[in-house]
């Protein structure tokens, strides 16, 4: 059985195409004439163009920061004896404090920001807040939560706390995030994003709020 066409839209489709092509029309009767052999001056990029190439800029910056972090730490890493394969825990405890007063000293005043730039973690933000309000989003936000020790007092360039445990990243997040080199991950504690350099487990940088409440 065929279905009946539904008027009413035909008719304001066919409204909106006149309207459309009147208002075109006295466009190009009211333009003044460009002057012989004028370069038609370039439209300029539309609004959701602009808000793409900016953010784009952004996590480029966050990605080009990330990249002369991870610079300083294989250098300063290299002035360390190189650990043995059968290195034991303390051997290999007593190389990340190395390395973390080597790396703290280096970067005296390292504060919020210094990776994640403001423009950076506003997109960032974004980033998790679109995944977390999706289909998968309560899973996630119950992934999150699962040994996450909550709100704690850390600080850029300290270590994390050796008592607190690791909280799993879903991938679903990573996929949007910057990629991270090996020696760096995300982590969340309580609401806030965490850039940690795995092998002297320091902070290299946080984002508060990340993880917006619904």
């Amino acid at each position: 059985m065929s279905r009946r066409p539904d008027f009413r839209a035909i008719v304001l489709s066919l409204a909106t195409a006149v309207s459309f092509a009147a208002c075109a029309g006295a466009r190009m009767q009211t333009a003044p004439a460009a002057p012989a052999g004028a370069q038609p001056a370039a439209k300029p990029p539309a609004p959701s163009a602009q808000r793409v190439n900016a953010n784009a800029r952004a996590l480029a910056e966050v990605r080009s920061r990330i990249a002369a972090y991870v610079g300083l730490h294989r250098e300063l890493a290299a002035t360390l004896p190189p650990l043995a394969k059968d290195a034991t825990s303390e051997q290999i405890d007593r190389h990340q404090r190395a390395l973390a007063q080597l790396i703290q000293k280096a970067r005296q005043g390292a504060k919020p920001g210094d990776i994640f730039t403001p423009a950076g973690r506003s997109v960032i933000r974004r980033l998790i807040d679109v995944v977390l309000r999706g289909p998968d989003g309560k899973g996630l936000r119950d992934s999150i939560r699962d040994e996450n020790p909550g709100s704690l007092s850390i600080a850029v360039n300290a270590r994390y706390p050796g008592s607190v445990p690791l909280t799993t990243m879903p991938t679903k997040l990573l996929e949007g995030l910057p990629k991270l080199p090996k020696e760096l991950e995300y982590r969340f504690i309580g609401d806030r994003l965490i850039l940690l350099d795995l092998d002297p487990q320091l902070i290299v940088d946080l984002i508060d709020h990340a993880v917006r409440p619904l």
